[in-house]
């Protein structure tokens, strides 16, 4: 039970399941999963069961190219952040925006009185 709680809440589990029921559907669709049309069906059960499979053609790529990118931009991620880890604090705070330098004065040429607006770099 554990291992199952263990796998659930992993951070790739849910791209993994994603991407899983994606390559299911079009395994079983390009296996004879259009079976049903060749049954005497009822047209109304006919049209619905089409109407789901052009929903799901259309649909299954987008949902498995969002995973597959969220998978791969969460390993990336793990292993640049397990990477800095092991190189040392000093690579660790330059990568995560820290400098090793300390604060520059701001631009002494603004007017005295007037608010200075913060520039791209200082809003970020």
């Amino acid at each position: 039970m554990e291992t199952l709680k263990k796998i659930v809440t992993n951070q790739y589990f849910p791209a993994g399941a994603v991407l899983t029921a994606v390559l299911l559907f079009w395994v079983v669709g390009m296996l004879g999963g259009l079976s049903l049309l060749n049954n005497n069906q009822p047209p109304l059960t006919t049209l619905t069961w089409m109407l789901f499979v052009y929903a799901a053609a259309v649909l299954t790529p987008l949902a498995g190219l969002l995973a597959a990118v969220d998978l791969v931009r969460r390993w990336r991620r793990n292993r640049a952040a397990a990477s800095a880890a092991t190189a040392g604090p000093a690579v660790a705070s330059a990568a995560a925006g820290g400098s090793p330098h300390p604060a520059q004065p701001q631009d002494s040429h603004a007017a005295p009185g007037k608010p200075q607006r913060p520039g791209r770099q200082e809003a970020a």
